[in-house]
Order: structure tokens, then sequence, then C-alpha cells
């Protein structure tokens, strides 16, 4: 963090969210303040809810990165017979 970053927070921790529809936000928080290991974000809309999670990797200094978990597609027990 340069310290033009660090002015802009006022002394507060700074995390940084990166990939998925959180990606380029960032959060503060007092540096008392415990920071979630993960977060979760629900994006509803008039189809199926949509969730994301991000996972905090610290950095640095003062605060981190929470970047987009991977999903893992799960396998179907049941061959593809193109069926439907």
């Amino acid at each position: 963090m340069t310290a033009e970053e660090a002015s802009l927070a006022g002394g507060r921790d700074v995390y940084w969210f990166v990939g998925g529809p959180l990606d380029g936000r960032v959060h503060t928080r007092e540096p008392a303040e415990p920071a979630p290991g993960t977060v979760r974000y629900i994006h509803l809309h008039d189809g199926p809810k949509i969730v994301h999670h991000y996972d905090l990797h610290e950095v640095a200094g003062h605060g981190g990165e929470y970047r987009l978990r991977c999903s893992e597609v799960e396998p179907s027990d049941e061959p593809d017979n193109g069926t439907g």
C-alpha cells in the first residue's frame, strides 16, 4: 500500500476484492475489528440466485485481498448419454 492509499483509508485496514462480481471493490475496517476469513456474496435476480465466495489472503501491511474462490463442479454419478 502506498502512503497515499494509507492516508485515504484514514488509518483503517484496507481489503480489496479480486475476481467475480465484486472485482475492484475496496472495503475498509478498523484495525481492531477482525476481518472475516470468507465473504459470501449472493446475487439475486429474476433467475436462480448466484453465490460467490471470497477467501481472505493477508498481505504485508494492514489489510488483505479477498480472492474469488474457484468453483468446483461436482461430477455427476450418471454418464451423459445425450438423451437429456
